[in-house]
């Protein structure tokens, strides 16, 4: 190894090892192959975290224990990775796959994969069923600038019903993320918009990623620095509930959130240049 490379090694190793993660407690630097990671999931009474990477990435699910750097992985055999960029999960140990990222707002062919509970699979490969949707709102594609809140960065399952959540790219953004509903059946369909929800404080207004918890009466939605909190709310008008903004004190490029129990969140980043690609624990209930 020549003096530059050691000098290059030891500038990341102490950029790593001083990085200040604010109110994120590290748990581990994830495996490589998932140095993407869009997206993340939880069973309950699970040891597995189950993450995707986005777009361009292998269609591939891949299952990590915390603290443990071997992977299980599963192949989607009739799926392919355009822009996965969340999971979620239903009460009955079904996975939801969404390839619905529309970073320049003019995806047609939006689709989510369905597959049964990869805790019990052991061939290492598995086929899903498709929900193909459009948004009820768009007709342009891409719509003006000014006008392209149809990126969709995060998703939840509650009731038997899916919840997308945009990030918003519009040139003259007010944080503002509107709100859609879907079948969780296979078919083809029209997302239905069911509200909007003001996420902009300090400058975390774009949604990445979102999560439900096991008694489904909380709702997390994630920016890549804070997550708000949403709680008290009646059937799917999340946006008259309770909402709590918590700041991260911890800046990166995050698309991943899952409960890990009633009290705390596992949150992921990317990799971005020497920085990101770790697995954190952030505690909801501060007190």
């Amino acid at each position: 190894m020549n003096r530059f490379r050691i000098l290059a090694f030891l500038a990341i190793f102490l950029l790593w090892s001083c990085e200040d993660y604010g109110q994120l407690k590290k748990i581990q630097h994830l495996p490589s192959a998932v140095k993407e990671v869009s997206g993340m999931e939880k069973f309950p009474n699970s040891r597995h975290l189950w993450m995707i990477n986005d777009s361009g990435n292998k269609n591939m699910l891949y299952g990590l224990k915390p603290g443990n750097s071997n992977l299980k992985t599963i192949e989607i055999k009739n799926a392919k990775n355009k822009d996965w960029e969340d999971l979620a999960r239903d009460l009955s140990g079904n996975l939801y796959i969404g390839d619905f990222g529309n970073n320049r707002n003019k995806r047609e062919d939006l689709v989510i994969y369905k597959i049964k509970n990869p805790e019990t699979n052991t061939s290492g490969e598995t086929t899903a069923t498709k929900i193909f949707f459009r948004l009820e709102d768009q007709k342009e594609y891409p719509p003006k600038r000014k006008n392209r809140n149809f990126d969709i960065e995060a998703f939840a399952h509650l009731n038997g019903k899916l919840y997308l959540f945009t990030k918003n790219r519009s040139s003259k953004s007010n944080g503002i993320s509107k709100i859609y509903r879907l079948p969780d059946e296979p078919g083809e369909y029209t997302a239905q918009l069911i509200g909007k929800i003001k996420t902009c404080k300090k400058n975390s207004c774009r949604i990445t990623a979102a999560a439900v918890s096991q008694d489904q009466e909380k709702l997390v939605l994630l920016t890549n620095n804070s997550v708000y909190i949403i709680t008290d709310f009646k059937n799917d008008n999340f946006a008259n509930g309770k909402i709590e903004y918590l700041e991260l004190g911890h800046n990166s490029q995050k698309e991943s959130v899952c409960f890990k129990d009633s009290t705390s969140l596992y949150i992921a980043d990317e990799q971005t240049a020497a920085t990101g690609r770790h697995l954190y624990e952030f505690r909801i209930n501060q007190n």
